[in-house]
């Protein structure tokens, strides 16, 4: 009886060492998740010209972890900067101009070790695709009587497009004749409803609809770089989440949905 009841006590403790050290060789938050089942939800504000890319790159990071909600808050990047610099709750700012990330780092919101130069991209000049009206450049928008933009002090690719225009001395000519947008993807609606007869967006809109088509590509002399910087919030109330995704938007899936979309990997 005494060598059963020593037997059983062994077993009892060789299976309780086997599990402590299963649990021990996990990972911190792999533990975590088990104890408290806590699913985190993460707030990324982004430019609107983002959307197609972002959404997919958030499929495949959910799969992955499950454990992670992601919510994107798409807009003007200039919007979305002055809503994190009066308090919004957002984990990461992803933006499509670097004055607007940079004022965020002046301000202390953001470090500049955790941030990066991520994508670029292109500005392009779009007509309906069924448009009779022959313009094949820039200079051609006196051809036509309406004209869309993004509003250049909260718009980024709005800021570009009067850079382009005012560099080409178009501008002048054309400015009474400009429809204001609040972002890039207003400014493509617009074109495709017939709205307006040309409008000034990213490659990387134009390349998502069929219902309008590329008339002009600006060179990349007439504006500021295009760029997009992306970073973790100081104040992030999930910085170890916040920090994963911003690791997996570099990784080379995520790498090859921005190309595939368009922008220019520069990282």
């Amino acid at each position: 009886m005494k060598n059963l009841l020593y037997f059983t006590m062994m077993l009892f403790l060789l299976i309780a060492a086997g599990c402590s050290a299963d649990e021990s060789a996990k990972k911190p938050e792999e533990q975590n998740q088990e104890v408290t089942g806590e699913k985190v939800e993460l707030t990324i504000s982004a430019a609107a010209s983002l959307q197609d890319a972002l959404n997919e790159i958030k499929a495949n990071f959910e799969k992955e972890h499950p454990n992670v909600k992601v919510n994107y808050n798409f807009g003007a990047s200039g919007a979305l900067g002055q809503q994190i610099i009066q308090g919004a709750p957002v984990d990461l700012f992803f933006s499509a101009a670097k004055d607007k990330f940079d004022k965020l780092v002046q301000d202390g919101l953001i470090e500049a070790s955790k941030g990066i130069d991520l994508v670029g991209n292109e500005l392009v000049l779009i007509v309906p695709s069924d448009s009779k009206k022959k313009i094949n450049a820039f200079e051609d928008l006196t051809k036509t009587d309406r004209i869309s933009i993004g509003t250049p002090e909260a718009v980024p690719a709005g800021q570009y497009a009067k850079e382009t225009l005012e560099k080409l001395n178009v501008w002048q000519d054309i400015e009474g004749k400009v429809i204001y947008a609040k972002d890039v993807r207003q400014v493509l609606t617009y074109v495709e409803t017939h709205n307006v007869g040309a409008g000034i967006v990213y490659k990387t809109d134009a390349l998502i609809s069929e219902k309008i088509k590329i008339a002009a590509t600006a060179d990349e002399n007439s504006h500021d770089p295009i760029i997009y910087p992306l970073g973790v919030i100081k104040k992030s109330t999930h910085p170890k989440e916040a920090q994963l995704f911003y690791d997996y938007l570099q990784n080379d899936r995520s790498r090859k949905t921005f190309e595939k979309l368009g922008f220019k990997v520069l990282k």
